[in-house]
């Protein structure tokens, strides 16, 4: 038996709980590790000061704006792969992982170089005021630099998931992390570089954990990533698109929102920035295991649904939801009774970050149990290739209610106003999610059946 025939045996016979959660394991410590990197950077660097803090939040819009493309490329054509190895078209499968791997490396590349020229004028919209701008542009430098690294590594991350392989993953970006935060305060304190400290820690140990992945990459089963697999094609990129353009939706305008959020936060001073920064990061860093979880069903959705094994599919989805809403609640019941602790190991001596950060911490928490089952939809849809439905739920929380509720309520509330915008757009989002989802979810039953 090839190795490849034992991956398909494997997804598709083993029983749904074990499988998914196998899976599940290595893709939260990969996701936990990823948010790693910017918890290292931010509890080292606001021990520098609420300026220096506060940068972190203006270049984090760059960041997921990096991480919207590198899903596009690395969701889109990790979705595709998954499908095609469950159908058994290995070949396939290995020239759109090629057309996703270079496709991001290019695209990353001339961002780095734009980003480069136009520096200050991209950092005064993402947020930046006079005070903020030389601690932003002196950590932005080192992730210009490193953004094609940075991107390539999130889409041989997924890609690894996507082919049942995130064990190996996890060591690339494990690697990287604990080098990340031993190199943070080496170059913060010991080389006195302050916040450029952090930018060059992260761009040294994206490096590494690129490496590293592309070195497993066709090991397992796995696809290897060879340049003579790279024959772009519009057809590929028009199934990238499909399986893509919800990640894109949704990290994209993510990033409009962290921009929006910064300007207008920054009406309420560089305080208020920085408690939304730190929020932000600590959020991030607890919603990884979640997000890893649902990654962990996604190549088992993908395999299953390719090899018309619906039923399968249906199980899957009914066992990530109702872990991650489990996962979800306790976070609520955490995030309520503990926010100023958490707040606390974020700021040095300012207590205006303390208090705001802690308020925005637990109006969070109010509508944070939502997030399992709108987390395991979203993966859900895009996976069996409802393009429009993933798309819509992807980008409806940020989109299409988060934006307007911050202009809104900051101009009728104020400061609490803009606190209370992400509970109230969760509310929104969640509404018309669920027709959604039902409406293709009791496709498999229908389908499941037409095949007897």
């Amino acid at each position: 038996m090839t190795p490849q025939e034992a991956k398909y045996r494997q997804m598709t016979t083993e029983p749904v709980p074990k499988l998914v959660t196998s899976l599940a394991i290595p893709s939260m410590g990969s996701m936990m590790v990823t948010a790693l990197y910017n918890i290292a950077d931010t509890y080292f660097v606001s021990q520098t000061g609420t300026q220096a803090t506060a940068a972190l939040g203006v270049v984090f819009t760059y960041m997921v704006l990096i991480q919207a493309f590198s899903f596009f490329f690395g969701q889109g054509s990790g979705n595709y792969i998954s499908r095609a190895l469950g159908a058994r078209r290995t070949e396939q499968a290995a020239q759109i992982a090629a057309t996703g791997f270079f496709s991001a490396m290019f695209f990353s590349a001339t961002l780095g170089i734009f980003g480069f020229f136009f520096m200050k004028p991209i950092l005064s919209t993402l947020g930046s005021t006079p005070t903020i701008m030389p601690y932003a542009c002196s950590y932005f430098q080192w992730l210009l630099l490193g953004s094609p690294f940075i991107s390539c590594t999130f889409v041989l991350n997924i890609q690894m998931r996507f082919q049942g392989n995130a064990a190996m993953a996890l060591t690339g970006t494990m690697t990287g992390a604990v080098i990340n935060m031993g190199l943070d305060p080496i170059l913060i304190f010991g080389f006195k570089m302050g916040v450029a400290g952090a930018g060059l820690a992260t761009a040294i140990s994206q490096v590494i954990s690129f490496c590293i992945m592309l070195s497993m990459c066709g090991k397992r089963g796995g696809l290897a990533i060879r340049w003579s697999n790279f024959h772009p094609t519009l057809l590929q990129y028009r199934e990238i698109a499909r399986g893509g353009l919800p990640s894109l939706g949704r990290q994209g305008t993510m990033g409009l929102t962290a921009l929006v959020l910064n300007n207008v936060a920054g009406c309420y001073g560089d305080a208020a920035i920085a408690a939304f920064s730190v929020v932000n990061r600590i959020v991030m860093f607890v919603q990884s295991l979640l997000i890893g979880f649902g990654q962990g069903f996604q190549p088992v959705c993908g395999f299953n649904y390719g090899a018309k094994l619906y039923g399968r599919v249906r199980a899957a989805f009914k066992f990530c939801a109702a872990t991650t809403t489990l996962y979800s609640i306790l976070l609520v019941v955490l995030g309520l009774l503990f926010a100023p602790n958490v707040v606390g190991l974020f700021q040095s001596d300012d207590t205006r970050v303390l208090i705001l950060g802690t308020r925005i911490l637990r109006f969070q928490c109010l509508t944070y149990a939502f997030t399992g089952f709108a987390v395991s939809t979203n993966m859900f849809l895009q996976n069996i290739g409802a393009t429009w439905s993933a798309l819509f739920t992807g980008i409806s929380r940020q989109g299409l209610f988060l934006i307007p509720a911050l202009y809104i309520l900051h101009i009728t509330l104020g400061l609490d106003g803009v606190i209370a915008a992400q509970p109230v757009a969760d509310i929104c989002a969640l509404i018309l999610a669920i027709p959604l989802w039902w409406k293709h979810y009791s496709k498999m039953d229908i389908l499941e059946r037409n095949k007897q």
